[in-house]
Parts: C-alpha cells; sequence; structure tokens
C-alpha cells in the first residue's frame, strides 16, 4: 500500500519561502500571483493492505515525525 503525506504550514503561519517563490515569480514576468504557500510531499511505501492500521499508523508517523503540528497540518492519501 502506497501512502501520500501533504504537509504544509496552517493558516496564518508567516511562510517566507512562499513569498520568496512569489516574488521571483513576479520577477520572471509571471503577473496575477498574489500568493504562493510552499508545502512538502513524503511518499510511503507501506506492507500490508488494512487501510485502517494503515491510515493509523501513518497518522501516528506524521504526529511524531513528518510534521510540527504546532505550526503544520498534514493530509493522508492512501492507494
Amino acid at each position: 500500500m502506497k501512502a501520500r503525506v501533504q504537509v504544509m504550514l496552517k493558516t496564518g503561519v508567516l511562510d517566507p519561502q512562499g513569498e520568496a517563490i512569489r516574488h521571483a515569480l513576479g520577477a520572471l514576468g509571471f503577473d496575477g500571483v498574489e500568493g504562493v504557500r510552499q508545502g512538502k510531499v513524503i511518499e510511503l511505501d507501506l506492507a500490508g493492505d488494512d487501510a485502517t492500521a494503515a491510515e493509523a499508523q501513518v497518522t501516528e508517523m506524521c504526529e511524531k515525525l513528518l510534521a510540527n503540528t504546532v505550526i503544520e497540518s498534514y493530509k493522508i492519501d492512501l492507494s
């Protein structure tokens, strides 16, 4: 089973990387970009076929290591 975790800064948390990307896009002539939020994607290959157990395991991974839950939120997609 594969799991994809999308980690993003929570709304209201300053995103300096996103702001740098927005500024660079403007400098390259891409007008009209009013905001950019930058995040990360983590892909995991998991043993087993139990989606409920896999989601619980990946949630625990996110809470302990993959996301800083004070300032970041995460979304898990299983396939």
